[in-house]
């Protein structure tokens, strides 16, 4: 089979793909044929050297995949021939840009019937952080306002419309040339960063999703009691310690796979009530462009390496 892996840290140039031994699954596991995987800023953080989840080279980078069951191992929970989807193995590697992947089959879920396989791969990593932070650790709620930063990025297109979907106000930080994206997706206000201090214009929210490493900087914007989420600076005990001093609750969150959550989702979408959005695709062999272009910091909603073929 085909699979991307890296020899080295460095730039998009050091994904190439190579021939590998196709995975066998164990108990509990099942094979995938994958037909499309997602990357996501992790992945590039995490080829650059930047963030050393998986040790020194050589490995291969990516988690989010969709496709179709090809072997089901002793009480997995699949059979041959279901569409799945899901992000195995996190924070340990999956290979995901692959022809195949071998993945605990309680970390995954039926793919949205109403996706394809390219709008489903984009769903796992980005949606879960997104559920996990407001709904597992903030459990929003009807009414609440709730401020996300990056809204027209992969987490935040989906943090928009799950918080919709579960009936609060949401405030939305987004460039001017986003606004019309992010209101489709539901937003009832929305912030231009580039002209506006949202820390100025903005208080007493009940959450607040960082996805920009200001948990400091944003504190000042949750009201007493609220909760301030941060998906980057998860594990900094001492913004945890001065954002519960000045009486509001941190919420750190790296994801990790979810079965559940990633079942709820798909109802959600196949209800009409939340949409991924694919700025782009490219195929298995073009891994280090679109790595490139995640890179840059402006996608809006998610880039897919389609592996068919």
């Amino acid at each position: 089979m085909r699979a991307v892996i890296q020899k080295s840290f460095g730039g998009p140039e050091v994904l190439e793909v190579v021939e590998a031994q196709r995975p066998e699954p164990q108990a509990g596991e099942v094979l995938v044929k994958v037909h499309a995987s997602a990357v996501n800023p992790a992945d590039v953080a995490v080829r650059s050297g930047a963030f050393p989840l998986l040790g020194e080279p050589p490995f291969g980078v990516g988690w989010d995949i969709s496709g179709v069951v090809e072997e089901a191992g002793a009480g997995a929970g699949f059979a041959v021939g279901d569409e799945v989807y899901g992000m195995p193995h996190f924070p340990r590697a999956a290979t995901a840009y692959a022809d195949y992947v071998v993945a605990p089959s309680d970390q995954l879920a039926r793919k949205p019937a109403s996706l394809d396989h390219v709008h489903a791969a984009a769903v796992p990593l980005a949606a879960l952080t997104a559920w996990q932070g407001l709904v597992g650790a903030a459990d929003i709620k009807e009414g609440d306002r709730v401020l996300i930063q990056r809204a027209a990025g992969g987490v935040g297109h989906f943090a928009v419309q799950i918080a919709k979907a579960r009936g609060a106000q949401v405030i939305a930080i987004a460039s001017a040339g986003r606004h019309d994206f992010v209101r489709g997706l539901g937003a009832d206000e929305i912030i231009d960063y580039r002209t506006t201090d949202f820390t100025e214009v903005v208080k007493d929210v009940d959450v607040l999703l960082d996805s920009n490493a200001q948990g400091d900087r944003s504190l000042g914007v949750v009201r007493p009691g609220g909760v301030l989420i941060s998906i980057l600076e998860h594990h900094d005990q001492e913004l945890a310690a001065r954002v519960e001093a000045a009486g509001r609750r941190f919420a750190g969150v790296m994801v990790e796979p979810d079965s559940a959550g990633l079942e709820a989702l798909a109802e959600l979408i196949d209800t009409g009530r939340i949409r991924p959005y694919v700025e782009e695709t490219f195929p298995l062999a073009e891994a280090g462009k679109a790595h490139e272009l995640v890179a840059a910091g402006h996608v809006q909603g998610k880039i897919v390496l389609t592996v068919d073929g």
